[in-house]
């Protein structure tokens, strides 16, 4: 590094024309009678030495504009090596530099903006407490889970749940199991919580993740295994017994043996126990159906043309029932397997109405199907006697019946079907009294 040829003939010239300049001053001053002379003298003199301290201190100006602009992050800024200002090769080597960080800091944004991308489309709901104590939604999932919050602090998030709340306002465990009221619906939770530094402060961030839909898959898995295992074991038994029963029944029916009374009641005896095995056997095998996971033949499907034939199909059912049906907004699309589907919500109908069959008022049945935060909502909606509190989770499982003429397989398949969709179903109370099923898709 060292000064340009350019830089290097200004500076003297600038040096030679101070040299004069002063040689100038003292000859007027020698000379008497030469006093205009002396102040233009005097002028030159002075013109040439800022002109030359000038030109000499022009690099470290064009250095200082140079860093001032790099101080604020003006990376587009460029050194001006030009105009005499010597240094030329220093020039080349900040703006190389400066190139170099130009294309680091274009790096970091672009990667600062891939990981903003991927936090904000994160299926797993995020949240950030400040140190102040105010709560952030830090992404879409978020966002959508608690769309109903409405503020920032710890205690606005109540509605959810009063434990998750108090999470949010002191939290110290790094992963906890909560139940938090989403949609209506008590859902479990699985919130982790860190702390985090960020400029200077400290942060908590908190993931919460729904596993509702998970632990009912494995729930129905279980259930299903069971089933399959019982029902396997109980037909292994059943064969040989169904076989020897009907053997015997043969051999009694021997006309040699008739005559004996004794004989014709124990004919009669295994012939009515060869029927019942042979029927429990049937009943078993019929229900081994529950065990088999519905295949889903999932598609795109408008819901309003879909649940009007649901209504004509159990108006033809039950034309004595009124159905009111109510579709929002009417543009409404579900994603799922339209026949499975229809089944579960033809079933739940047929329900309604024989749980008001019985019932002192006139029946009422509602089927709804709205847009919710997460997707799809279909709701059926009775006036009958409702489902008590202690029985809600009962009648999903396999073979539960509450009714002297009832399987106990149709809540539990509609289950089956909605969990392998993906979504979930529950029952509570309707508002005008009666159950009220909910199917969240």
């Amino acid at each position: 590094m060292g000064f340009d040829r350019r830089f290097t003939i200004g500076l003297i010239a600038w040096t030679v024309g101070l040299v004069a300049a002063l040689l100038a001053c003292i000859a007027a001053f020698l000379t008497p009678g030469l006093g205009a002379a002396r102040v233009v003298a005097v002028a030159i003199a002075a013109a040439a030495l800022a002109g030359l301290l000038h030109h000499v201190t022009r690099t470290n100006r064009v250095i200082g504009r140079f860093l001032e602009a790099v101080k604020f992050g003006d990376t587009a800024m460029r050194f001006d090596a030009q105009g005499s200002a010597g240094f030329g090769t220093l020039g080349a080597a900040l703006n190389r530099a400066l190139a170099r960080f130009r294309a680091e800091q274009e790096r970091i944004a672009g990667e600062l903006r891939y990981l903003d991308a991927l936090v904000d489309d994160m299926p797993v709901a995020m949240l950030t407490v400040s140190a102040d104590g105010h709560v952030a939604l830090a992404n879409k999932a978020a966002r959508r889970l608690f769309a109903g919050v409405q503020g920032t602090l710890p205690q606005d998030f109540a509605p959810y749940g009063a434990t998750f709340a108090r999470r949010l306002e002191n939290g110290s465990q790094p992963e906890e199991l909560l139940i938090l009221n989403i949609e209506r619906r008590a859902q479990r939770m699985l919130v982790r919580s860190a702390t985090l530094e960020r400029l200077g402060q400290r942060t908590r961030a908190l993931s919460v993740q729904p596993i509702q839909g998970t632990l009912d898959a494995v729930e129905m898995a279980a259930q299903n295994d069971l089933v399959r295992v019982l029902t396997h074991e109980i037909l292994n038994s059943m064969t040989p017994v169904t076989s020897l029963a009907a053997t015997a029944a043969e051999l009694l029916a021997d006309p040699d043996l008739s005559a004996d009374p004794r004989v014709a009641d124990a004919r009669v005896a295994v012939e009515t126990l060869a029927r019942r095995a042979h029927g429990l056997s049937h009943f078993i095998e019929a229900y081994r159906a529950v065990a088999r996971t519905p295949e889903i033949k999932r598609r795109h499907f408008a819901a309003g043309p879909w649940a009007e034939e649901l209504a004509r199909i159990f108006a033809a059912k039950a034309p004595e029932v009124p159905l009111a049906l109510e579709v929002v907004p009417e543009s409404l699309a579900l994603d799922g397997d339209p026949d499975l589907l229809a089944q579960v919500v033809i079933n739940l109908m047929q329900n309604a109405a024989q749980a008001m069959a019985d019932g002192a008022r006139p029946a009422r049945l509602a089927l709804r199907l709205l847009r919710s935060a997460r997707g799809a909502a279909i709701e059926v909606e009775d006036n009958g006697p409702g489902v008590p509190a202690s029985l809600r989770q009962d009648i999903f499982l396999p073979f539960f019946t509450t009714r002297s003429t009832g399987s106990g397989v149709g809540l539990n398949l509609a289950r089956q079907i909605v969990v392998a969709h993906g979504g979930a179903i529950d029952v509570t109370d309707a508002p005008g009294g009666g159950a009220l099923f909910r199917i969240l898709l």
